[in-house]
């Protein structure tokens, strides 16, 4: 038996993160080295080496990325767990392309540092061989959250793959910018991406639209047509809205993805493909399976791999990255400087339901844009949908907006009371004082204004501690 205890080396050149792992991996047991740079760690490589390694990405001299090639180019190959502050999808993916057994965004949970050290530690020596990826990131992906970096994690852990993937997520979540980033991402990258909005083509035509059609097949059909599971070919086949397609066509499909061949339509030869199918839609498959909506087995053909888009009300920290973003993009729209937004004004933004997620915040920033009148986004500026003040289209009176941030913020906090029984009280206090003020403390005046017997308004106001 092996008594040697686990040996974790830390590289990072801020020394409060070498401590709080020194601290942390010590108390679970684990030895460890540190050093503030890659040039002295891998001086300190020879006939002793770690079991697992942590690293910084952005270091001076040596990143993290380099520090990876150099291990593999001494043929050590040691789990690497990447530790960064950059939190984009470009570093996320470059991380695991690298080789690195995990991606852990700063500022990290102590205690899910150490869990992957000892899970790192199980897997040692199953490094892949991989390559630094250099291509753009996709600008629209933008988030902090930790919903957010689960799934540049994802995208980033298939970097190397061609499985099929479901995308699920409300409307306006960015389920086609995930598909385009595992495309961008993946070994198919300079292959076709063809996109297809299932909803978008007449029942009728779509399997024309996805298998193409001989010439004569219809009515109206005077030459070939070739669909998009060809125009698709060696590249990747994004399907939208998958959850809305007829069973025929789920069948013909189930088809593709067993066999990798069909028929256009009207057409006696087999047509063989190799297409990446990446499917998503805003509605829970597993109900529409159950409920025959949806083939089961074609389900589990396209969930693969599942990635669930998060919507904005659950990944609120992102919304300042976010609008100062949109704003930018919307300035050079138009041909104007970028806005800016003042505190007041991004609270009203952040309070905010956004039931259309990050689309309907895309279309926002527009409006500000143009709509509001100075350099600086006001929080007058801010319209009643939005949380802003005055009526809003519905006729909404101007507390409700109020109320709804407020409600907002209280489900944001994950507050220990539920919410009725926190903002029911302090809304009949509320009434209670108006209508008392109103007539001039009579209580049988103010009852009759509030609706109530007056014995039910004494009662109240014992109740919420009013009477005094």
């Amino acid at each position: 038996m092996n008594d040697t205890p686990l040996q974790a080396w830390v590289v990072d050149d801020d020394a409060s993160v070498r401590w709080v792992l020194d601290k942390a991996l010590a108390g679970a047991g684990i030895a460890t080295r540190s050093f503030d740079g890659a040039e002295s760690f891998l001086a300190a490589l020879g006939p002793e080496h770690p079991d697992v390694v942590i690293t910084d990405m952005r270091m001076p001299g040596v990143d993290g990325l380099a520090l990876m090639r150099r291990l593999e180019v001494q043929g050590l190959a040691l789990p690497v767990i990447v530790i960064t502050a950059h939190t984009d999808l470009d570093s996320a993916v470059a991380a695991y392309r690298a080789g690195a057994f995990e991606y852990l965004p700063k500022p990290f949970d102590v205690d899910e540092a150490v869990a992957l050290v000892w899970r790192a530690a199980r897997t040692a020596g199953r490094l892949q061989d991989g390559t630094v990826l250099r291509e753009p990131v996709i600008p629209q992906m933008i988030g902090q959250a930790p919903a957010m970096q689960e799934v540049f994690r994802t995208i980033g852990r298939l970097s190397r793959s061609s499985m099929n993937v479901l995308i699920t997520g409300e409307s306006g979540t960015g389920k086609e910018l995930v598909a385009r980033a595992l495309h961008q991402h993946s070994p198919r990258s300079a292959r076709p991406f063809v996109a297809l909005n299932t909803t978008a083509i007449a029942a009728e035509l779509l399997e024309s639209e996805l298998f193409g059609h001989e010439r004569g097949a219809f009515t109206g059909a005077d030459a070939r047509r070739i669909g998009r599971f060809e125009q698709a070919h060696t590249g990747t086949l994004f399907l939208d809205e998958i959850g809305d397609m007829s069973p025929a066509l789920q069948t013909r499909l189930l088809r593709v993805l067993a066999e990798g061949e069909f028929y256009r339509v009207g057409g006696q030869q087999p047509i063989r493909v190799d297409v990446r199918i990446i499917a998503a839609t805003n509605q829970d498959l597993d109900v529409a399976v159950r409920e025959g909506r949806f083939r089961e087995d074609l389900f589990h053909r396209l969930n693969v791999i599942h990635i669930a888009t998060p919507p904005l009300r659950e990944r609120r920290e992102d919304i300042p990255l976010l609008v100062g973003h949109y704003l930018r993009e919307a300035a050079r729209e138009l041909g104007t400087s970028p806005k800016t937004v003042t505190a007041d004004a991004l609270a009203l933004l952040k309070g905010c339901g956004w039931p259309g997620n990050v689309r309907q915040l895309v279309n926002a920033c527009r409006r500000l844009t143009v709509t509001a009148p100075g350099a600086e986004i006001q929080a007058a500026d801010i319209p009643a949908e939005l949380g802003g003040s005055g009526a809003s289209p519905s006729g909404a009176p101007d507390w409700s907006a109020g109320l709804a941030r407020w409600a907002a913020q209280q489900l944001e906090a994950d507050a220990a009371v539920p919410l009725l029984d926190a903002a029911l009280p302090e809304f009949e206090k509320a009434l209670i004082r108006a209508a008392l003020a109103r007539a001039q403390g009579h209580r049988q005046e103010a009852a009759r204004l509030l609706g109530w017997g007056r014995n039910t308004l004494a009662r109240k106001m014992r109740e919420l501690g009013l009477d005094q």
